[in-house]
């Protein structure tokens, strides 16, 4: 299970007010970054066979079972600073990261790096 901070759910809903959709906030990973694995966030319309659905205080979120192992007690934050607001992961599965702070590997799930853009 991830938690999501007071800020990062205060985000999630203003972005569903924005889009207008009550869709929950799939969380998951691909191939891709510096660090070989990146996080993607979206509002799916539908949801996979594999999707599992959690309530984190009123936010609902989708994780899709083969992301669970690489998720699994991660901390997603908001912030804003003067460079601009940005969600943060902070995930205790990660044995490597780059200060992009959305690309990183595992033990077990390195990925292919690329150049971050």
């Amino acid at each position: 299970m991830i938690t999501l901070t007071d800020s990062a759910i205060a985000r999630v809903k203003n972005l569903q007010t924005q889009r207008d959709t009550t869709a929950p906030l799939r969380v998951g990973i691909k191939q891709g970054g510096c660090s070989g694995l990146s996080y993607m966030m979206d509002f799916p319309q539908e949801l996979a066979n594999q999707d599992h659905e959690y309530d984190c205080n009123g936010v609902k979120i989708v994780i899709n079972d083969s992301y669970l192992p690489q998720l699994q007690g991660m901390e997603l934050d908001y912030t804003e600073d003067l460079m601009g607001g940005g969600f943060r992961f902070r995930n205790p599965n990660a044995s490597k990261s780059c200060s992009c702070g959305t690309s990183f590997a595992t033990p077990k799930e390195v990925g292919e790096p690329v150049a971050c853009s």
